[in-house]
C-alpha cells in the first residue's frame, strides 16, 4: 500500500536525523528507583516531583476512592459523570486560589493537554474579535488550543516583555488574551509574570498561566507561580496540572466563576468527554493534603537542595547548564545525535535521562532534560553528575560508545 511505503520512507528520515522517539515500558511504580525493559535504573525524568505517585497515602486514598465511587465514571461530565469526588475536588481547589484569583472556580479536566484546549478554544468563542498573545517557548498544548481555536495569534520572543508590549499597542482586538507557561518545560526557567500581568492591565487584556511545572513545587503551600510571586490579579486565568507533582492524574483551571461557567458552556474537550474516574479525584484530595502541609514543605526544600548539589557537582566545559532554579535542569548538547549517544551512555550506566530533540525544543539545541525530585538521595544526584561528567568528557574527546 502506498501509505504504508510514504510511511516507511519518512520513519527511515526520522531515524536518520536522530529524531525518532521509542517507547520503554516501565514494570514498576512511578519513583526514582525503577524496572524499565527487563533493566534497573535510576530515573531523572519523571514529572513527579514531590515523589507523591507512589506515596502510601495517596495510593491508599486510590483504594478507597474505587471502593466508594467504582472503576469509572460513565459518562460525560453535562450528562452524569459529575462525581461527588470532583465537585468536593473543585472546590477544595477553588478556596485554595480565592486570595490570588477574583471569585475563584474551579474545574476539573482528564489531562492538563485537554485542560488547554478546552480554556483556550472555549476562550476564543468570546466574540468575534479574539487575538491571542502567545509566548515564543509554550507547551504544545497551548501552542495547539490556540490553533483550534482558529482566533488570531501574535508570537511573542521568549521573555521579551518589550515586545509584547509592542504587539499589544498595535492589536485592534476587542478580546486580547495572553498566554504563558510559568516554569518552561524544557529549559526550567521562569516568565516574567509580574511584569506580564502588568501589562494585561494596561491593555485590558487577560492572562493564561500554564503552571504545569509550579503547581506544587513553587510557593510556601505548593500554589505554584501564584503564591511563589504573590501574584494576585482579577485577569489571571489559572491552569494547573496534577499528574506531576500531585502524583495522579488530571488538571484543573481556576478563574473568575463567569470565565468558568463559560467554559462548561463552551469547552468542546471538556463536555464531549467521558469524565476521568471519580477515585483519581478522591486521590487528589489527600495529594492536597500533603503538597500543602508541613511534609510538602519539606518535600520542596529536598528539590531544592538536589538541584543546588546537581549544579554544584556538574563541570561542564563543552554543554551548557542554562540558568534554572527548579527541578528540571537541562544540560544543551546541540547535535541531535550525539544527544541520543549521550542519553545511551547513561543508559549503560543504569540512569534514565531523556534527549529532547526538535520538534520539542528549536532546532540546534538537542538536551538531556534532567528532574530531580525529592524522592532522589544526595547519593543518587552526585551519580549522576559523575556519569554527566564522565560523558562530556569522553565525547568529546572523540571516543565512540
Amino acid at each position: 500500500m502506498k501509505l504504508l511505503d510514504q510511511i516507511s520512507r519518512a520513519l527511515k528520515a526520522q531515524e536518520d536525523a536522530g529524531l525518532r522517539r521509542r517507547l520503554r515500558v516501565a514494570a514498576t511504580p512511578c519513583q526514582p528507583s525503577v524496572r524499565v525493559d527487563e533493566r534497573q535504573l535510576l530515573a531523572f525524568c519523571s514529572n513527579d516531583y514531590l515523589g507523591l505517585a507512589a506515596h502510601p497515602r495517596v495510593v491508599l486514598a486510590l483504594q478507597e476512592g474505587a471502593a466508594r465511587y467504582g472503576a469509572g465514571s460513565g459518562a460525560s461530565h453535562l450528562i452524569s459523570g459529575h462525581s461527588e469526588a470532583h465537585a468536593l475536588l473543585e472546590a477544595r481547589l477553588a478556596g485554595l486560589y480565592t486570595p490570588y484569583i477574583e471569585q475563584a472556580r474551579a474545574l476539573y479536566f482528564c489531562t492538563g493537554y485537554m485542560a488547554n484546549l478546552g480554556l483556550l478554544t472555549g476562550l476564543a468563542q468570546i466574540d468575534e474579535s479574539v487575538e491571542f498573545f502567545s509566548e515564543g517557548l509554550n507547551h504544545a498544548s497551548l501552542i495547539d488550543g490556540m490553533r483550534l481555536s482558529r482566533a488570531s495569534v501574535s508570537v511573542y520572543p521568549h521573555g521579551d516583555v518589550q515586545a509584547l508590549e509592542g504587539m499589544l499597542q498595535q492589536s485592534q482586538a476587542s478580546t486580547r488574551i495572553i498566554v504563558t507557561d510559568s516554569v518552561f518545560s524544557m529549559d526550567g526557567n521562569l516568565a516574567p509574570l509580574k511584569q506580564i500581568d502588568a501589562l494585561a492591565h494596561e491593555y485590558d487584556a487577560a492572562l493564561v498561566i500554564d503552571d504545569a511545572h509550579g503547581f506544587g513545587v513553587l510557593g510556601a503551600q505548593g500554589l505554584g507561580v501564584l503564591e511563589h510571586l504573590d501574584l494576585r490579579s482579577s485577569r489571571v486565568i489559572y491552569m494547573g496540572t496534577l499528574g506531576k507533582a500531585a502524583g495522579v492524574a488530571g488538571a484543573f483551571v481556576v478563574a473568575h466563576d463567569q470565565i468558568v461557567e463559560w467554559l462548561v458552556q463552551r469547552a468542546r474537550p471538556y463536555i464531549y468527554t467521558t469524565a476521568a474516574a471519580p477515585a483519581l479525584a478522591h486521590a487528589l484530595m489527600t495529594s492536597l493534603d500533603l503538597i500543602t502541609s508541613d511534609e510538602g514543605r519539606r518535600r520542596r526544600a529536598a528539590i531544592a537542595t538536589n538541584m543546588m548539589r546537581l549544579r554544584e557537582g556538574l563541570h561542564l566545559q563543552h554543554w551548557a547548564l542554562p540558568n534554572s532554579d527548579t527541578a528540571i535542569q537541562p544540560i544543551i548538547i546541540g547535535d541531535n545525535q550525539q544527544a541520543v549517544k549521550v542519553a545511551s551512555f547513561l543508559l549503560h550506566q543504569g540512569l534514565w535521562v531523556p534527549a529532547i530533540r526538535p520538534p520539542t525544543v528549536p532546532p540546534d539545541t538537542a538536551r538531556l532534560r534532567v528532574t530531580v525530585s525529592a524522592a532522589h538521595t544526595q547519593d543518587d544526584v552526585a551519580r549522576l553528575a559523575r556519569a554527566i561528567n564522565r560523558a562530556e568528557n569522553e565525547f568529546n574527546s572523540h571516543e565512540r560508545f
